[in-house]
């Protein structure tokens, strides 16, 4: 797992195109609408193959980094979006789905408001980041 997390003022995203083939259509949403949020930690993830196999401690360590990030500004909303280029070789699309769904779900039983851009599509982005050093960070896990 890799994680680029930003403490952002703001954070909004349109859908544009699909970005995975035909036969992971299943997982795709059809036709998702932008979305946005503010004073919000933004996760961008790349699930990879390598968690597959120890996936409790991926789910469990990505889930204290994203809650860490969010208390240094103690922010309540969470925005997930999987973003396939920060190295590595990728997981399986179903089982990344599946990881991001799970920790979206896990995320908002322990009271946080979680947003998802669409899984499976190249989206457009506006993001107005803090500046402080903690306002960015790389994580991997």
């Amino acid at each position: 797992m890799k994680l680029l997390t930003f403490q952002a003022r703001r954070f909004a995203w349109t859908p544009h195109s699909v970005g995975l083939p035909p036969d992971h259509a299943a997982l795709v949403a059809v036709d998702p609408e932008p979305g946005a949020v503010d004073e919000a930690v933004v996760a961008w993830l790349h699930v990879e193959a390598r968690d597959a196999a120890d996936e409790a401690r991926a789910f469990k360590k990505t889930l204290k980094h994203i809650k860490w990030v969010a208390n240094k500004r103690q922010l309540k909303t969470i925005a997930l979006h999987v973003f396939a280029h920060l190295g590595g070789e990728n997981a399986e699309p179903a089982f990344a789905r599946a990881f991001v769904a799970r920790l979206a779900e896990r995320l908002r039983t322990t009271g946080y408001t979680v947003a998802e851009t669409p899984f499976g599509w190249f989206c457009g982005w506006q993001l107005d980041v803090y500046g402080e050093s903690m306002a960015k960070v790389f994580k991997d896990i």
